[in-house]
């Protein structure tokens, strides 16, 4: 009952907008979801990767599963990418927990890690037919289970970054799949990406969880709005130019980029740390 009391519509709103992006353009919600509410509602950055992680284990189960019905995942790079994922996101997590409330200073660092990882997916998002089309013509790591160790390293610096930032695992994750895997059809490469997330986004999720870095109330509010919309940006996407939209995003990503290393380089304030941009006030998270 008292969740519902503390629902907030304009998160809902945030949660429909960035909804309608993901399925307009399959990029992962964590490249949108956590600059939006760092940089439009104030959340701390922490709080905003803690709860992003878990709206993007709920969002990405339903797309795994849909991928599943299909037939296209891969498990084996499923098993090899979490071989490297998870212990590098338990790892990060243990650190944050030891390092307790994280300063001024080290949320920036927070922050710019963030604009780095939305800069190197911006540039993804921009080249990856490009990629794909290279990727094409390369041959393929013979015999295979060359593959196996830069898969599971893969796996281990996404898991690093997703846990740190939440984001990693979408655009990225795939153009480095369809690099080392270029005979594998996109759609089952894509699919892999997903099936992968959903276990990386649960553990890091859960983990930030424990940690007390998870506001559930935003967490209800932000699913609210993006399971309509991705739904409505699944249908709207097979009649929109795939250029205009990769293009559009593309912008969208820079701009939050540009806009947290900004917001990371401005000179603390004294009544502005990390309990000023905290979220509204809301039920107990841990």
């Amino acid at each position: 009952m008292g969740l519902f009391q503390h629902f907030d519509w304009l998160h809902a709103v945030a949660g429909l907008l960035v909804g309608l992006l993901v399925g307009l353009t399959g990029v992962g919600g964590g490249s949108l979801m956590t600059p939006l509410l760092v940089l439009m509602f104030g959340i701390n950055p922490t709080t905003a990767v803690g709860t992003d992680l878990l709206y993007a284990a709920a969002t990405k189960t339903v797309g795994s599963g849909v991928h599943g019905w299909r037939e296209t995942v891969d498990w084996r790079i499923v098993r090899r990418m979490a071989s490297g994922s998870i212990p590098a996101a338990l790892v990060t997590l243990w650190v944050l927990k030891q390092a307790g409330p994280l300063s001024g200073k080290a949320q920036a660092t927070m922050m710019m890690g963030l604009a780095v990882m939305l800069s190197l997916t911006a540039i993804t998002v921009l080249l990856q037919r490009r990629i794909m089309a290279f990727a094409a013509r390369r041959e393929p790591i013979r015999p295979e289970e060359r593959a196996v160790v830069p898969t599971v390293v893969l796996g281990a610096v996404i898991g690093f970054a997703v846990s740190l930032t939440s984001v990693g695992a979408g655009a990225i994750g795939v153009t480095a799949l369809l690099l080392l895997y270029p005979n594998l059809p996109v759609a089952r490469i894509v699919g892999s990406d997903i099936a992968h997330a959903v276990p990386l986004a649960l553990v890091a999720g859960m983990g930030h969880w424990m940690i007390g870095d998870v506001n559930l109330v935003l967490l209800a509010s932000l699913l609210c709005g993006s399971v309509p919309g991705v739904v409505a940006g699944s249908l709207i996407a097979s009649r929109s130019p795939d250029a205009v939209l990769r293009v559009l995003l593309s912008v969208v990503l820079s701009v939050s980029a540009w806009q947290l290393y900004l917001k990371a380089s401005a000179p603390a304030k004294a009544p502005h740390g990390a309990h000023a941009v905290a979220a509204p006030a809301t039920l107990p998270t841990r």
